[in-house]
């Protein structure tokens, strides 16, 4: 990319496909890559979110640039890697093969077909040992040239890779999460990197000092006592009791102050995007009925960097575009204000005052 190219760039001309957000930006010159996972291999309910990556990269050459809070909004350098095909194609086959297994449990784990299906679970747990150690490496490639990484998913498995890469720079931060969803049991289903198993697998990184986790209005037992058994190294804010407060009068503002108040200096933020109301992403892979407007979020992710915290890395996944462009409308919009907050917190933009 040329600065000729950056120069000539008009940000209220039609948005050109092609490129994130029809930005001037490639790999070279950007600040900020966005690493795409198209993944969505042990997904438990509704598939589609591997397709999540390409309809939000189509969709984003629809945004209007202009924030009212960050001036030049556009001049944000980011850009998209490539899509790895090879991997979104070795996922649909597998793909194929653990709903095949997933029906075996649904019907009742019947011995007759039990080493064949033993045989499954074992071919995708390598697989997706495979992926993540594929997606750590391309996170530490990237970072290693000085850029700062967002990780589109796929499903909410495959940002474990790009939490793992982060470890190995910090010793020590927290992590954000906003999710319908708590993802702490352990192997769901049998696969040792479900997307429901994400913050268990998370929860085994020693530099991983605190996991708050907002929005959760759908989980089990088992991950009440994970919970319990962290011994305050995990905060859940539960979407009732959320809500019940703020029928009851506290604002979304004293919330956040409290969420906040529970991060450390340094915090990663994972946002799946069934955190928000179905209306929202009504294509997700396990949509949830309550959750928040995206503006909300976006509210707390801008007070956090209000506060001084530093967001070091984030992800935003389960977008599934189903059978028209809005989850990925909301996906694309979404991604675009994380990595303008986020050039906030690394000190490469400013808010205006």
């Amino acid at each position: 990319m040329t600065d000729q190219d950056i120069s000539s760039f008009d940000p209220n001309g039609v948005g050109v496909k092609g490129t994130l957000f029809g930005l001037p930006y490639d790999e070279e010159s950007a600040d900020i890559i966005v690493i795409p996972v198209p993944w969505d291999v042990t997904v438990s309910y509704g598939g589609g979110t591997a397709e999540g990556p390409a309809a939000v990269l189509e969709a984003s050459a629809q945004i209007d640039y202009a924030q009212t809070d960050i001036a030049k909004a556009w001049q944000v350098k980011i850009a998209m890697a490539q899509l790895p095909e090879v991997w979104y194609a070795k996922g649909k086959t597998l793909r194929k093969r653990a709903v095949q297994y997933i029906d075996w449990l649904e019907r009742g784990s019947h011995p007759a077909e039990a080493l064949g299906m033993e045989s499954i679970r074992q071919e995708i747990n390598e697989n997706c040992a495979q992926l993540m150690q594929y997606v750590q490496q391309k996170c530490a490639y990237w970072r290693s040239k000085g850029k700062l990484t967002i990780l589109l998913g796929g499903d909410h498995s495959t940002p474990l890779g790009h939490i793992r890469a982060l470890s190995r720079e910090h010793a020590s931060f927290g992590i954000l999460q906003i999710d319908a969803h708590a993802d702490l049991r352990k192997a769901y289903e049998g696969f040792t990197y479900s997307h429901a198993s994400v913050m268990h697998n998370v929860l085994e990184l020693e530099e991983v000092e605190k996991l708050v986790q907002v929005g959760i209005r759908d989980f089990c037992e088992e991950e009440l006592t994970a919970i319990h058994e962290q011994e305050g190294r995990v905060k859940t804010f539960f979407d009732q009791k959320l809500k019940q407060e703020r029928y009851e009068g506290l604002s979304w503002q004293k919330q956040c102050e409290q969420i906040i108040a529970e991060l450390p200096d340094k915090v990663y933020i994972s946002f799946d995007i069934d955190g928000l109301d179905p209306k929202l992403c009504p294509h997700t892979g396990t949509p949830v009925p309550g959750g928040f407007e995206l503006d909300e979020v976006m509210y707390l992710f801008k007070a956090l960097v209000q506060s001084g915290r530093e967001v070091i890395g984030c992800d935003l996944n389960e977008v599934s575009p189903g059978d028209n462009e809005w989850d990925a409308n909301v996906g694309a919009r979404a991604l675009y204000r994380m990595a303008l907050l986020m050039a906030v917190s690394q000190g490469k933009m400013d808010f205006t005052p």
